[in-house]
């Protein structure tokens, strides 16, 4: 409503997105602030310690818990590009602190306001793109992570039915797998590989000339996969698309 204040966001970039697509970043912040939001980029943000805690590493992941929630506990929301790392902080943060009476309730005022972009923007600010045009065919693959644990499904398709031009294309096996899991492909390499093998069987056989999903993770892993294979299908994060900005090189593509 106009004159109410601007909801604050503090965005938590990802060590992915940070080191190797910072587009990405660049695309959240972006639709964050058509939404309406006063965007905050927190320095002290580092890890939101999800590989440890899926190698178990619990006493690490709690300590990069402590610091992810004290760099972002004074927003009011804190949204990332990302359904692996806001499920950790969503479900993650509460469990690792729960036994901690100094934490504990921290971990989860923290929880409750954390959001997956796509997810925030559809569900808590009820935006949607405007004049965005792209003119290809997509597929879409629902990463695990924000499909399972966080429910995110209508919300991508959602806001990308407003770009003009993108013709979606169903994918085949959409919500399984696609052989990343972080230390997954590293620890079970051979699995993996079979798993994205069949996913991007399942991409080229869509015809499709984008491959959008939500976590760059994944993305990498399949196209690397896709890339490999000669495929021409190319690889962008969903924001990259809402945000008008899948007009350079896609993941695993050289600058020109």
């Amino acid at each position: 409503m106009p004159g109410e204040p601007k909801p604050t966001v503090g965005l938590f970039v990802t060590c992915l997105v940070d080191a190797i697509r910072p587009q990405i970043g660049f695309a959240t912040l972006q639709l964050l602030e058509e939404a309406g939001c006063v965007v905050e980029v927190p320095q002290a943000q580092t890890c939101c310690g999800q590989p440890a805690l899926n190698s178990g590493d619990h006493r690490d992941a709690a300590h990069l818990a402590r610091q992810t929630i004290a760099a972002f506990e004074g927003y009011d929301y804190v949204v990332l590009p990302s359904g692996s790392c806001a499920a950790t902080m969503v479900h993650g943060y509460p469990e690792l602190l729960a036994g901690d009476p100094d934490w504990a309730a921290r971990a989860r005022a923290m929880a409750a306001k954390t959001h997956e972009i796509t997810s925030f923007l559809c569900d808590i600010m009820g935006y949607a793109p405007r004049g965005q045009r792209l003119h290809a065919s997509a597929t879409y693959h629902d990463s695990c992570s924000g499909l399972r644990e966080l429910g995110i499904a209508a919300q991508p398709r959602a806001l990308l039915a407003h770009v003009e031009g993108l013709e979606m294309r169903g994918l085949p096996g959409n919500d399984v797998c696609c052989g990343f899991g972080g230390t997954f492909c590293v620890k079970y390499s051979a699995i993996s590989n079979a798993i994205v093998t069949e996913k991007a069987e399942a991409i080229e056989g869509t015809g499709a000339d984008i491959l959008l999903a939500g976590d760059l993770g994944c993305l990498m892993n399949m196209a690397g996969k896709l890339h490999r294979r000669g495929a021409k299908t190319r690889c962008f994060h969903t924001v990259e698309v809402l945000a008008g900005q899948a007009d350079g090189p896609a993941i695993g593509e050289d600058a020109p």
